[in-house]
């Protein structure tokens, strides 16, 4: 097939540009040498058009519905494998065989404790500081804790550094949970996998046994597979920008959890959740739709629709599954807010103004059900998708580093401020 080219044409001189092909999805324009041919550049206000990478990890097609980790569709992974295994697929490009599972399950629980010393660091934080904060200062400060780890051109030291954050951030992400709520800290059990391990963590007390449910345990491991990652999102695009400056792997996820802390990306779901509690029962639902309707009305339906998916969003499927599974576990099946979201679910795929504006739920207006049933308060909703998604933004780390056409993030700007002028000193203003 001949090379494709696309020609811009900039005070009337054109310029070629080479047209890029991937794997699968759409061409790509490498506008790399446009401002040196033109002196211009482009404006793309959230790089919406704009891809900053070239990455093998994961591929979204949003108007098909179709998410893809390494090749494999997230609905096999979800229901046939395991987190683990997926962090396995996502760091190293293929499903583990049984041996290497095996070898690779043993390290992650070979590095679940954390410093005792961080035990100590956490008092520092006040009482009713929200986990999501106590999250970003103290993944930042693993540096301090694992400086053995944090030389990012040593393949042995980023490798090591990726395991510990994938097995410590459940530990710290229970410790947050504990120190929230004034409970002792639970250390780790190596007999347990990774999501029975954190439901103890989270939920046991010194002063009985605690034993794990398996059906919550696996909707638990579920959540983290539908979440481990998404792509060249923000807070993806975040630690990339952040690696890209050669700064530690520690500090690069810690900035990760910031940009997620943000209600617009990580806090989707408990926004979702605050929305079924306001609208309360199913009658209230076609006041709640009309207001939705009315372009007038600042009230949106929180859940519906997605920046990247035009179609069903294929996490949310797997994520109502779950969400049932775990309600009739508890005996929950009737739970109110279960009742509001079937009932706007139906709406929406029959509603003739979501088809057309394509408002499909998503998978935040399952997943803050779920949460809730499991015992987690809204306030460690971020959390645990900061908890998930590491193991993404490790993997994306790690591919940018060994990129060769890896830069330092320097982003472009159209400039509206005043042009040049002379300082007048203060008598003359």
């Amino acid at each position: 097939m001949a090379n494709k080219s696309a020609v811009f044409t900039v005070d009337e001189k054109q310029v070629e540009m080479p047209v890029r092909s991937g794997s699968i999805g759409p061409d790509v324009i490498d506008i790399g040498t446009l401002y040196k041919n033109t002196g211009t550049f482009t404006y793309d206000p959230g790089f919406t058009s704009t891809a900053s990478c070239e990455s093998k990890i994961t591929y979204i097609d949003g108007d098909e519905g179709v998410l893809l980790h390494r090749g494999y569709p997230i609905e096999q992974l979800a229901e046939h494998g395991d987190f683990l295994e997926v962090c396995y697929l996502l760091l190293y490009g293929e499903l583990p065989t049984a041996n290497q599972k095996k070898d690779f399950d043993h390290r992650v629980t070979m590095h679940t404790m954390v410093h005792e010393q961080m035990s100590r660091f956490f008092t520092g934080y006040r009482r009713d500081a929200h986990p999501m904060a106590v999250m970003c200062g103290t993944v930042g400060a693993l540096s301090a804790f694992y400086h053995d780890s944090t030389d990012i051109t040593d393949p042995h030291q980023r490798m090591v550094a990726s395991l510990r954050m994938i097995a410590k951030m459940p530990t710290i992400a229970a410790m947050a949970y504990k120190y929230h709520i004034g409970q002792p800290f639970v250390y780790p059990k190596n007999d347990l996998d990774y999501a029975s391990n954190f439901l103890r963590m989270c939920f046991a007390v010194p002063c009985e046994e605690y034993v794990v449910n398996p059906v919550l345990a696996r909707a638990m491991d579920r959540i983290f597979i539908l979440h481990a990652d998404h792509e060249q999102n923000a807070s993806t695009s975040t630690v990339r920008l952040a690696g890209s400056s050669g700064a530690n792997p520690f500090a690069c996820i810690a900035a990760g959890i910031a940009c997620l802390w943000g209600p617009a990306h990580g806090g989707a779901n408990e926004a979702a959740l605050n929305m079924l509690a306001e609208i309360g029962s199913v009658d209230r639902i076609p006041e709640y739709v009309a207001k939705a309707k009315d372009k007038n009305d600042p009230f949106r339906l929180m859940g519906f629709g997605h920046r990247v998916y035009k179609n069903y969003d294929p996490r949310a499927k797997i994520m109502q599954k779950t969400t049932h599974e775990v309600l009739a576990e508890l005996g929950h099946r009737d739970d109110p807010l279960l009742e509001v979201a079937m009932e706007l679910e139906r709406i929406a795929l029959t509603d003739e103004y979501f088809i057309e504006k394509k408002l499909y739920p998503n998978i935040d207006f399952y997943s803050g059900i779920t949460l809730k049933a499991l015992g987690f308060p809204t306030t460690m909703f971020t959390v645990l998708f900061a908890l998930a998604r590491t193991v993404g933004w490790i993997a994306q780390w790690n591919e940018m580093i060994e990129d060769p056409q890896q830069r330092i993030g320097r982003p472009r700007q159209l400039y509206t401020g005043e042009p040049k002028r002379d300082y007048v000193p203060v008598p003359k203003r």
